[in-house]
């Protein structure tokens, strides 16, 4: 049994239950973000964009873990609460569900006040087209990042954090920001982010699938486990149909259908049948279950530290 790993997983759950993530302080994955633009603005273009852009993939991904690795065990030799303080930081980063929260709550909010309002609010959450959605796909398309990112921002970050530490952690957030920003079938990223998108899908894979198992049972409907086998699969992505299916069946309602990302229609399947209006209600609900789910992941990962 090791406390280190175990206090730095509660400090920084902790924070970021309390803060989400200030406007004001800087933010590693800004920085992820800043490093993945600069390098596809140079890479992506002219021959071998495939190879160039798996290199660029596989690299950002090896050199997250390296240095994260290397400082925090240089920070070990100083002091182990410097490692402490460090781990803590790195959990509180790379979880994102109290901002997700927050924001996902703000769409609704500012659905009540106009359509424009909650168009411009989801669009800082989805990375679809939104200045056509009608009020019902607002709701939709902030309901569905809910639970798909539930699994990228909460539990798969947690699920990285216990099998290879923090520095398994801050790489998977590298994963997720490059399939986030280069991993679309689009003209543009179709072969540059095509490494990027596989690697995502491979992080992915177990933590979507137990998002969804955890999300059926606080909800207390075990029995959706055989609609979320069957509904997963209706997904582009072979991960974010899963928690994305548990939440249509635990509020009985139907998510996917086509979407406009950078001015193309991508055709995609639904998840449910029930196409019934959502309300402010659903969106309560949702918020409750990412909680219950955020708090059992918790546990089971504090467990891993305490056996």
């Amino acid at each position: 049994m090791t406390l280190q790993p175990l206090i730095s997983l509660l400090v920084g759950w902790l924070l970021d239950l309390l803060l989400g993530d200030p406007r004001w302080l800087p933010h590693p994955i800004v920085g992820f973000g800043k490093t993945i633009a600069f390098g596809e603005h140079r890479l992506n273009k002219g021959n071998h964009r495939m190879l160039k852009g798996a290199l660029m993939a596989v690299c950002l991904i090896a050199l997250t873990f390296l240095i994260t690795w290397f400082l925090r065990l240089q920070l070990g030799k100083m002091h182990d609460a410097l490692c402490i303080v460090f781990d803590a930081l790195i959990v509180f980063f790379c979880l994102a569900g109290t901002s997700l929260i927050r924001e996902v709550r703000a769409v609704f909010l500012a659905l009540d006040r106009s359509l424009d309002e909650g168009r411009r609010q989801v669009a800082r959450i989805v990375g679809r087209d939104t200045a056509e959605l009608s009020a019902q796909e607002v709701r939709t398309a902030a309901l569905e990042t809910l639970a798909e990112n539930l699994s990228d921002g909460v539990i798969a970050p947690l699920f990285w954090f216990a099998l290879l530490g923090t520095p398994g952690m801050l790489a998977y957030k590298m994963v997720n920001t490059l399939d986030s920003m280069i991993g679309y079938k689009t003209d543009r990223y179709r072969l540059f982010g095509c490494w990027a998108a596989h690697i995502d899908d491979v992080a992915n894979y177990i933590p979507a699938r137990l998002t969804a198992l955890l999300m059926v049972l606080v909800a207390g409907k075990p029995f959706l486990v055989q609609f979320v086998w069957r509904n997963g699969k209706n997904h582009a992505s072979p991960n974010s149909g899963y928690p994305e299916a548990a939440l249509a069946g635990i509020l009985n309602c139907r998510f996917g259908g086509p979407h406009f990302y950078f001015g193309q229609l991508f055709p995609k399947p639904y998840i449910g049948e029930n196409d019934r209006p959502l309300t402010t209600r659903d969106m309560k609900t949702a918020i409750r279950v990412n909680h219950a789910t955020e708090v059992i992941m918790v546990l089971l990962v504090a467990c891993r530290y305490l056996i």
